[in-house]
């Protein structure tokens, strides 16, 4: 890998977890409770979408974890909630989706004219990575698995 390249993705990276940053400082009101209700996919029908720097992000917080792969999904829950616990395996780099799910414990889905400059921030991102725009969140975490590996 060049040396400019690097350089490069972590500022790409970096401008993600701006964007988290920036959406949780916002006075909206939210409160996660960690119910994980909205990370069953197959129950509630709705799987986050993520952008190639949100993918990324993603896969290196599973990383960290000392997971290489992608666990499968159980259940048809999300593939990054302990099989134990339940809990997610990366809440605080979790995809912007998660953190404007529809969770009504958690005060209801955001409108998207309320985060939209945060969305195109994250799509110019995806852009200049090459992404080719978001994809749910089991396809995008895997490929960037699979290239940051």
């Amino acid at each position: 890998m060049k040396a400019g390249v690097g350089r490069e993705r972590s500022e790409q990276l970096a401008e993600v977890r701006r964007v988290y940053a920036e959406l949780a400082a916002r006075p909206v009101e939210r409160g996660c409770l960690r119910l994980t209700e909205c990370c069953q996919f197959k129950r509630t029908g709705l799987t986050p979408y993520l952008t190639k720097g949100e993918a990324l992000v993603a896969a290196q917080a599973l990383r960290a974890t000392g997971r290489k792969k992608l666990p499968n999904e159980i259940n048809g829950a999300c593939p990054l909630l302990h099989p134990d616990s339940s809990r997610c395996l990366i809440y605080a780099d979790r995809p912007f989706g998660c953190r404007t799910h529809f969770c009504a414990a958690a005060g209801g889905p955001l409108a998207r004219r309320e985060v939209l400059d945060l969305i195109r921030r994250l799509e110019a991102v995806d852009a200049e990575l090459g992404g080719d725009g978001a994809r749910k969140l089991p396809v995008a975490l895997a490929a960037a698995l699979a290239e940051i590996a």
